[in-house]
């Protein structure tokens, strides 16, 4: 949806289904209260940011879906919102026609935080990313949850079918700059030593749990467990 007022910058909404959620009145003299306000502290919208985003899956959109290999699926719940990754081979993530995309739900934590959500509100963001390329691409849809045996047996690894699959109808569609990437130097590898200073998961979970789960026998475990059960 556009929005054009007279004077003012033009302005672009992520998505035709986005719902405002309004915030908390404050005190205070440097919180931004009002969409004018926030309106006000930017420029115009280019031509290209605008002339992008399109409501179904581009040919040169494809591409980039069948590139990637790592996505990150956000929903919204009753308890909130979740961002949740997800990996695979590249076009683990299926264009299905130009305005549907299959997602496969594969072994995971078995939290399924993102698949209650979803039976909560379909609506769920995708931001695609593909190794080396600073662009990103982001998509807007309507998620629903299918196990049609069919459809596992087509999108299986290794003979192992996901648990279900998530059939996303494409609301909108569009690539962002790749000013993120290039600020976070995303795609250069970190220093032996700065990884080193990091926590292990055995590690975090030995602290949260009081030493119940985790510790050094938790990480020299890990790597062969996550093989073992990669599907």
């Amino acid at each position: 949806m556009l929005i054009s007022q007279a004077d003012k910058p033009l302005y672009i909404s992520l998505s035709s289904n986005s719902s405002a959620i309004p915030m908390s009145n404050s005190s205070s003299p440097h919180q931004i209260t009002s969409t004018e306000q926030l309106e006000n502290m930017f420029d115009a919208v280019g031509a290209a940011s605008i002339r992008k985003e399109v409501p179904y899956i581009h040919a040169h959109y494809r591409a980039m879906i069948e590139a990637s290999p790592f996505a990150v699926l956000a929903t919204r719940g009753p308890d909130g919102l979740d961002a949740s990754p997800r990996g695979d081979a590249p076009g683990f993530i299926v264009v299905e026609d130009e305005k549907t995309l299959l997602l496969p739900e594969r072994r995971g934590n078995n939290r399924i935080d993102s698949l209650r959500n979803i039976l909560f509100d379909p609506q769920v963001g995708l931001l695609f990313l593909i190794p080396g390329i600073g662009e990103t691409l982001r998509v807007n849809g309507r998620a629903t949850i299918s196990v049609d045996p069919a459809l596992l047996d087509r999108l299986a690894v290794d003979g192992k079918a996901p648990k279900c699959v998530l059939r996303i109808a494409v609301d909108t569609v569009y690539f962002q700059c790749a000013r993120a990437i290039l600020r976070s130097r995303l795609w250069q590898c970190a220093s032996a030593g700065e990884l080193a200073q990091l926590p292990s998961p055995g590690t975090i979970l030995a602290a949260l749990s009081n030493a119940e789960i985790g510790g050094d026998n938790y990480d020299s475990e890990l790597p062969a467990r996550q093989r073992a059960t990669l599907y």
